[in-house]
C-alpha cells in the first residue's frame, strides 16, 4: 500500500486550518472544614458570590460568603462524603435549574432532579436561579382575576393575575388547603401551577401530590419538593428554583401560579446557614438581610 504524500499534506494542512485552540482554566482550592451543609474553602481568590463550585466527589456547592482568606460554600448535596483537604474547583457559572414543558407533571428537588421515579427529565433549557426581575414600569397592570374557587375569597378579596398574596394564620388553620384548592381550580384555565414545598414533612408532601393527582391537577403542575429531611441549603434555594421555572413560562407569554409553602421554613433554613457562616445575627437570631431574602424572591 503506497501513501500519496500530497494527499497526506493536504489533510494535515486542513487539520491545521480548522484547529481551534481553547484553554480551559479553573481555580482549585482546598477544604479547610466541612459540616452541617457548609464548607470553608481556602485558595479560591477569584470566586464570585453566587458562583458554583464542584468538589472532587462530584457534589456541587454555591459560594455564599466571601471572606479575607477563605470562602464559605453551602453544599447542594451529600456533605458527608466531603472531608478536609479535598479539592474544590470553580465552575464560572451561576446556579441554574432545568426548565421547560418536560417538568410539567413531575416532582423534582430544587436542583431540578426527579423524585417521582418516572425516569429522567429530558430538557436542554435551563435558567439561572438568581435573575433580574422586570421593573415595575415594564409590567402589565393587574386586570385579570385569578379564581381560587373559594367563594368568600373571590367575592370579597379577589386575587388578580400578576399580584402577590400572603396566606397567614396559625398552624392547622388550612393555609395549605387554600393554596391546593386554588391550584385545583386552575383546571382548564390555561395556568401552569408550581407548588414549592419548603421544609414540609415528607408524608405531607406525598399527601399533597396524591391530592393533586386525584383531582387531575398534575397535568399542569410542577411540584418542587425540599422536605424537612433535606439539608438547609436545598430548603433555602427551593423558592428561587420554583420562581425560575415559572419565569420561563411567563416569558413565553403563559400564565403561571407559584405557591411557596412555606416561607417561614425557608427563613429558618437561611438563618441556620447564616449562623453557621458566622454572619451577625439580628432579632430572633435571623440575619439582618432576611427581609431582602424574601423581597427579592417576591
Amino acid at each position: 500500500m503506497k501513501f500519496k504524500a500530497d494527499e497526506i499534506a493536504s489533510v494535515i494542512q486542513k487539520e491545521i486550518e480548522d484547529f481551534r485552540g481553547s484553554i480551559e482554566t479553573s481555580e482549585v482550592g482546598r477544604v479547610l472544614e466541612v459540616g452541617d451543609g457548609i464548607a470553608r474553602v481556602y485558595g479560591l481568590q477569584s470566586a464570585m458570590a453566587g458562583e458554583m463550585v464542584e468538589f472532587q466527589n462530584g457534589v456541587r456547592g454555591l459560594v455564599f460568603n466571601l471572606e479575607e482568606n477563605s470562602v464559605g460554600v453551602i453544599l447542594l448535596g451529600d456533605f458527608l462524603e466531603i472531608k478536609e483537604g479535598d479539592e474544590v474547583r470553580t465552575l464560572g457559572t451561576l446556579l441554574s435549574v432545568p426548565v421547560g414543558d418536560a417538568l410539567i407533571g413531575r416532582v423534582v428537588n430544587p436542583l431540578g432532579e426527579p423524585q417521582d421515579g418516572k425516569g429522567p427529565i429530558v430538557t436542554d433549557e435551563s435558567r439561572p436561579v438568581e435573575h433580574q426581575a422586570v421593573g415595575v414600569a415594564g409590567r402589565q397592570p393587574v386586570k385579570q382575576p385569578l379564581q381560587t374557587g373559594i367563594k368568600a375569597v373571590d367575592s370579597m378579596t379577589p386575587i388578580g393575575r400578576g399580584q402577590r398574596e400572603l396566606i397567614i394564620g396559625d398552624r392547622k388553620t388550612g393555609k395549605t388547603a387554600v393554596a391546593l384548592d386554588t391550584i385545583i381550580n386552575q383546571k382548564g384555565q390555561d395556568v401552569i401551577c408550581i407548588y414549592v414545598g419548603c421544609g414540609q414533612r415528607a408524608s405531607t408532601m406525598a399527601g399533597i401530590v396524591e391530592a393533586l393527582e386525584a383531582n387531575g391537577a398534575m397535568d399542569y403542575t410542577i411540584v418542587v419538593n425540599s422536605s424537612a429531611s433535606d439539608p438547609a441549603p436545598l430548603q433555602y434555594i427551593a423558592p428561587y428554583a420554583g420562581a425560575a421555572m415559572a419565569e420561563h413560562f411567563m416569558y413565553q407569554g403563559k400564565h403561571t401560579l407559584v405557591v411557596y409553602d412555606d416561607l417561614t421554613k425557608q427563613a429558618q433554613a437561611y438563618r441556620q446557614l447564616s449562623l453557621l457562616m458566622r454572619r451577625p445575627p439580628g432579632r430572633e437570631a435571623y440575619p439582618g438581610d432576611v427581609f431582602y431574602c424574601h423581597s427579592r424572591l417576591l
